[in-house]
């Protein structure tokens, strides 16, 4: 990234999707190390019809790329005429009611974000946002829900150190300083188990993002 040469490296092993493989097969904190790096995008797409998207954007993008993918088989949540832009989030689910949650996730685990939402619907109006581009991030778009909704909670298979629940923080801090909650690994390693046992033992299957918007409406009085 130092020459911004046009390199782009695919990481296979995001998150705990290699299950058994355990904590030296599981990436939990690339995110945070490559968007550190000067000039860096970094992608996180959310299934296989994300990822051949993100994979022609990266290709033809000028500079170096990070491709977040994982191995566990993922739902299917978008369509090939689902837009696709380095840089911008796409809102995947909005309550008929203004959302009083904004919540923003990244990769596979926008399923459970889908699941807590649409369990949700007569409880607490909630807004999904796919943040496949984690550098640059679209802050105008979380700026906009973020204000809009008064309470964001953030939702990612990643160290919550570093990675997008940081970067939304961030921009947050700066312009528009909402209740935050974030789901997402707790400064641990990961360990050997089936991918939705991990997820439900560190707190990232959708009972955990239920609980978690519960807990930011709440606290926004």
């Amino acid at each position: 990234s130092l020459n911004n040469l046009g390199v782009k490296i695919v990481g296979s092993h995001a998150g705990l999707s290699v299950g058994p493989d355990g904590a030296t097969h599981q990436a939990l904190e690339d995110i945070a190390l490559m968007r550190v790096q000067p000039n860096m995008t970094v992608l996180s797409p959310c299934d296989e019809e994300e990822a051949y998207k993100a994979t022609l954007a990266a290709a033809a993008h000028k500079g170096p790329v990070y491709i977040r993918l994982a191995r566990e088989k993922t739902p299917v949540m978008t369509t090939a005429e689902t837009p696709f832009s380095i840089g911008k989030a796409n809102v995947v689910w909005e309550s008929e009611h203004t959302p009083e949650v904004a919540v923003f996730t990244t990769g596979p685990l926008l399923h459970n974000a889908l699941l807590a939402a649409k369990g949700l619907e007569h409880a607490v109006p909630v807004v999904v946002i796919n943040i496949h581009t984690i550098k640059p991030l679209d802050a105008e778009t979380v700026l906009k829900y973020a204000k809009e909704a008064g309470a964001v909670v953030t939702v990612e298979e990643h160290q919550i150190a570093g990675g997008l629940g940081s970067a939304i923080a961030e921009v947050l801090a700066a312009e528009c300083p909402v209740p935050v909650e974030f789901v997402g690994v707790r400064d641990k390693f990961g360990q050997s188990g089936t991918p939705a046992e991990l997820l439900e033992y560190y707190g990232m299957g959708a009972a955990s993002v239920v609980a978690a918007i519960k807990k930011v409406y709440a606290r926004k009085g």
